[in-house]
């Protein structure tokens, strides 16, 4: 798919791409954080029939309802083409020695060689998060790597 990408001097940046169907959608990035969704109309695609404001936190979860099933759609399509590769979702449970600690500190990359690629917390998706997210009793944390690394990681987390 072709994104477009606009620079609005003053404003920010405004992104745009057509769907199948023939929609054209935009996002326009203002430089203050707001962020507008604006779809166009479609028998002229130069004119706004829609702008949707939104603050930090909506275009926040608008980009999580979006972006998290794409992220297991990836994960699947990597597994078909990658033989060997797995990818496990593994719960904080009630007393893993991580709940309440940094993710870094479980170390999971250096120990097993699998690597964790989100968290998943309240129904909101946290990709590739950095060594100091802060774990939490109920987190779900996706592991990508070989069944022995992954299998490891279940480990880790449950165990120490």
């Amino acid at each position: 798919m072709e994104v477009e990408q606009t620079a609005l001097p003053g404003i920010g940046l405004r992104h745009e791409f057509t769907t199948r169907s023939g929609r054209r959608i935009g996002i326009v990035s203002h430089r203050t954080g707001r962020r507008d969704l604006v779809i166009y109309d479609p028998d002229d695609p130069d004119r706004a029939c829609e702008t949707i404001k939104m603050n930090d936190e909506e275009a926040d979860a608008l980009a999580e309802l979006l972006g998290a099933p794409r992220i297991v759609q990836r994960l699947n399509d990597l597994h078909r083409e990658v033989e060997g590769l797995v990818s496990l979702q593994l719960p904080i449970l009630p007393g893993s020695p991580y709940a309440g600690r940094p993710m870094g500190d479980a170390r999971v990359r250096t120990r097993t060689g699998a690597s964790i690629v989100a968290v998943v917390r309240d129904g909101q998706v946290f990709a590739s998060p950095a060594p100091d997210f802060g774990l939490v009793e109920g987190d779900v944390v996706v592991v990508v790597g070989s069944p022995e690394s992954t299998s490891a990681v279940s480990d880790i987390l449950s165990g120490g």
